[in-house]
């Protein structure tokens, strides 16, 4: 039942239960999309393992969330089990064996995998601004804050860098209004209280140095299995827009990286977005209009996108539109919604004559699921109640012993484990303090000494009156009421006004940034 070119995914049933023909997913449609949905205990993530290992087996990298842990389980060899050769006997799968998958194991917080990161210029404005909630005054002046960072100079890679440039807003929030438009001091603190409370989230974790390298999620093993990149996402749903957020950029960098291959006959990375709702609940249209330009854009990239959620609603229908091949587990219709999922569901397909859809849909067994996938010209196949294949690989987590000894083998090893704290936005305004504020005492310094030279006056003198040069000690009232009293121009404020400088001259430097605003290179 194993053809070239093309992933087993089971196997179709006749209204009387007998086994019907194989289903497959045709490789040089993968990259065409997909979507996997279906309610909790289905067999969704038995579905995602099938067709990860597929793509692998195939010399497809494969990137996946692992958001319950099952999905590490992958990385070991499959163990003989009854349900498991059950399911290969009642399908005729006699070439089913055990098998198991080169894996590299991420996670934001380092502890289950190698630590991912990327930097705040990476993810750009408009993710940063959707990860924070933030409001539309307040996502201008995130948009502002990058505007002078890209065009100054100034590298954003922590939070502390953005904070820092927040600060030099705040205060000089006047002069940049004029430049850049309206900066609220209000919104400012909104989004600083906004950063400390991703930061209390974990979020520190996510940004520094070193990135992501894209091609280190794009690799092949020596016996030419794809890599499968589990991303550990147990911890990492306890924020679920920092885990939303982070796929979305991940999904942007390989839209902005990769060249552009058109249909090439098998995809050159499948991406499977589990728990999809969370990326569309809330989010402002014109996130959802990109992320639907990209979904539509990609392909030609080679990348296969596949959506993991429990109701087919919660993807919009213009990225909907884009996902041809699509297993739909069972779903349950006993409120209003779930009933209109179902006929949404159901009206997804091309029509099978031998049942009704939207029936099927609500009978499913555990493990068993309508397939569709596409067929030759890119055409979607009748709709198939179809029983899915045994995986390969174990069903189930790996065990904390067997996960170290994977990440002690991984070809990633040591390459993000260690935090890199370059020079950046922090230390460079933090720097330019330090000499605004030696070039201020220096200045000073000269100013006081020039008073103590022989043939200056001490006493106090009215103008007309004599004791000096009338202008020349206006001059000097003049300049020591700039360097003391409150019109004195504070540190910060001369180390900001050499920032605005730094940005004046430098117009027209400012980095290309793409669709969802990260950054192009």
């Amino acid at each position: 039942m194993i053809e070239e070119g093309k992933i087993f995914i089971g196997a179709s049933r006749n209204p009387d239960d007998s086994i019907n023909k194989p289903e497959y997913l045709d490789l040089k449609f993968g990259n065409r999309h997909g979507l996997v949905t279906g309610a909790t205990g289905t067999g969704k993530t038995v579905t995602l393992q099938v067709l990860a290992e597929g793509f692998s087996r195939a010399g497809v990298p494969v990137f996946a969330a692992d958001i319950k842990g099952d999905l590490s389980g992958i990385a070991a060899k499959g163990e003989p089990k009854d349900f498991l050769t059950k399911r290969a006997e009642q399908i005729g799968f006699a070439d089913y064996e055990f098998d198991q998958f080169p894996v590299i194991f991420w996670d934001l917080f380092g502890e289950k995998g190698h630590r991912v990161r990327t930097t705040i210029a990476e993810m750009g404005p408009l993710l940063l601004a959707r990860l924070m909630d933030a409001s539309e005054p307040q996502e201008g002046v995130i948009n502002i804050a990058f505007k002078i960072a890209d065009q100054g100079g100034l590298p954003l890679l922590d939070l502390k860098d953005f904070s820092s440039l927040l600060n030099y807003m705040g205060e000089n929030a006047s002069q940049l209004s004029n430049q850049y438009g309206l900066i609220s001091k209000a919104s400012v603190g909104s989004i600083q209280r906004a950063l400390l409370v991703l930061e209390q989230q974990g979020a520190e974790h996510f940004f520094g140095e070193p990135a992501l390298k894209i091609t280190d999620i794009m690799r092949t093993s020596n016996n030419g299995y794809g890599q499968i990149s589990v991303l550990a996402a147990d911890k990492l749903m306890m924020n679920p827009r920092l885990y939303a957020t982070f796929l979305l950029w991940l999904l942007s960098e390989l839209f902005e990286e990769l060249p552009e291959v058109g249909d090439p006959e098998k995809p050159k990375l499948v991406f499977f977005f589990d728990e999809a709702h969370l990326l569309f609940n809330d989010a402002p249209k014109v996130l959802t209009e990109r992320v639907e330009q990209v979904v539509r854009l990609i392909r030609s990239k080679g990348v296969g996108v596949y959506f993991v959620t429990q109701n087919p609603l919660d993807v919009p229908e213009t990225v909907l539109a884009q996902l041809g091949n699509r297993a739909q587990h069972a779903l349950r219709a006993y409120s209003p919604r779930e009933q209109k999922a179902v006929r949404t569901a159901a009206d997804t397909f091309r029509s099978n004559p031998a049942f009704d859809c939207a029936t099927v849909i609500t009978n499913l067994g555990t493990g068993e699921a309508l397939v569709s996938t596409l067929e030759a010209k890119g055409a979607p196949s009748i709709v198939e109640r179809t029983l899915i294949r045994p995986p390969s690989g174990r069903v189930g987590p790996v065990t904390d012993a067997e996960r170290r000894q994977i990440m002690d083998r991984s070809p990633v090893l040591g390459v993000y484990d260690e935090d890199v704290d370059r020079e950046s936005a922090f230390e460079m305004l933090v720097a330019r303090a330090k000499k605004a504020a030696d070039a201020e005492a220096a200045k000073r310094a000269q100013e006081e000494a020039a008073e103590q030279q022989p043939g200056t006056t001490s006493g106090w003198t009215l103008p007309g009156f004599g004791g000096g040069n009338d202008d020349s000690q206006q001059g000097r009232g003049q300049s020591r009421g700039r360097a003391s009293g409150y019109q004195r121009e504070t540190v910060v404020e001369a180390a900001m006004k050499s920032v605005a400088r730094t940005v004046a001259t430098q117009v027209g430097r400012a980095l290309v940034r793409g669709i969802l605003g990260s950054l192009k290179r």
